[in-house]
């Protein structure tokens, strides 16, 4: 009798950290004192790195005081760096509890649907639907992902802690959770297709430009290798480090090169005045 795998987590848990225990290839890592290991230093190593060059890319945007959404690419870069100090503490394998590491993780996946919510908007923040910066931009973008930010939040807290009793996984043999299936792999992922597309037309249609394509879908590619490391790749380096890395690693890195790329594509589109159709868009 055949079943569905929506929600079904299995392929993801597969090979995380050893003190989560979900099996296969185990993530040692670092050994430490008190059998305890540090499991993916390479993680922590450019989730820092990512989190100063996104403090960076925050100062040079404030920089470009002419420039269209600078304030809401800098909401963007915000959620990404509370996305790179969750993954510290959550695929860089600390020594630490695991109600800690539930609580990070939780965190983690609120600031990845929200990140990606705002990233989504900063698309239409090009169409000029509202004028950017203003208080209304910037508010309902803020409370939009604030309350996407809490309530996916709750929904991992939920079924971490099992507080409610309603957010639980089917079946402990694949982790199937269809709730957080939604908001931590689905979700975003719609976010970032039409984030592409709606950037897509706006510099083909609109604009009439061509070169800014190259850094948005360099960005694209980036993220899609990053994925597939993570996804793919992940167990087979594990199996051959005997468990040393894994492809977080690498995820880390390829995300932080996307978003680099993601913020030289809107850079490009801001260098000067937008020339706007006569009577708005068409």
């Amino acid at each position: 009798m055949g079943s569905t795998q929506f929600g079904n987590f299995k392929l993801f848990v597969d090979n995380q950290p050893p003190s989560v225990n979900y099996g296969g290839c185990a993530l040692h890592g670092i050994d430490l004192s008190g059998n305890r290991y540090l499991a993916n230093l390479g993680s922590i190593l450019f989730a820092v790195i990512a989190i100063l060059v996104s403090l960076y890319l925050l100062w040079r945007s404030d920089k470009k005081h002419a420039a269209v959404g600078r304030r809401e690419m800098q909401l963007f870069l915000f959620g990404f760096i509370i996305i790179e100090i969750c993954e510290i503490f959550t695929v860089g394998g600390l020594p630490i509890e695991d109600s800690v590491r539930k609580g990070f993780s939780a965190i983690h996946i609120g600031a990845i649907t929200a990140t990606c919510w705002i990233l989504l908007l900063n698309a239409f923040v090009g169409f000029q639907l509202l004028d950017d910066g203003t208080g209304a931009s910037i508010g309902l973008i803020c409370a939009s992902a604030l309350a996407l930010f809490i309530g996916s939040g709750y929904i991992a807290l939920d079924t971490a802690f099992d507080w409610s009793g309603h957010f639980q996984a089917s079946s402990a043999s694949n982790y199937r959770n269809i709730a957080i299936y939604v908001l931590y792999q689905l979700f975003p992922l719609v976010c970032l297709v039409v984030f592409f597309v709606l950037e897509a037309v706006l510099v083909l249609r609109i604009l009439g430009e061509f070169r800014p394509m190259l850094y948005l879908t360099g960005a694209a590619l980036l993220f899609a290798i990053g994925q597939i490391f993570q996804y793919v790749i992940s167990v087979h380096l594990c199996n051959a480090s005997n468990g040393k890395i894994n492809g977080t690693l690498f995820e880390t890195l390829f995300t932080l090169l996307s978003v680099i790329g993601v913020w030289a594509f809107w850079s490009s589109i801001t260098e000067d005045d937008w020339p706007l159709p006569v009577g708005g868009y068409n």
